[in-house]
């Protein structure tokens, strides 16, 4: 079973990197991020995994 993880940054300026890294090392198999900002809910790609 996979085991699931989210990372996501609020700017095109920021990169995903080392939330993948630790996602990884805590056994994370199958990572989704995106680039949202905080101030919004609108997380798409979140809404369509989460349970």
């Amino acid at each position: 079973m996979a085991i699931l993880g989210y990372a996501r940054v609020s700017t095109n300026g920021q990169v995903l990197d080392i939330q993948e890294l630790q996602l990884r090392a805590e056994g994370c198999t199958k990572i989704y991020g995106e680039k949202q900002s905080g101030i919004s809910d609108k997380r798409p790609l979140l809404r369509q995994t989460a349970p």
